[in-house]
């Protein structure tokens, strides 16, 4: 599943970097600290792989 936002991969790239250990998980908040706590490292591997280019800053409600 791709990330629907620039929010959304950021906030997934820096879970996958807390779960592989590279910063501290305690670090993290909001979005980011909920993807650690619920997601695999695959899960957010896909999420932070995601090309950002033409994704919107945030997603719309809708």
């Amino acid at each position: 599943m791709p990330a629907q936002s620039k929010a959304q991969q950021r906030a997934a790239g820096a879970a996958l970097s807390a779960k592989r250990g590279e910063t501290k998980a305690g670090d993290l908040k909001g979005a980011s600290k909920d993807m650690y706590d619920s997601m695999s490292e695959s899960e957010l591997e896909e999420l932070a792989a995601t090309d950002h280019d033409q994704l919107p800053e945030h997603k719309t409600p809708d």
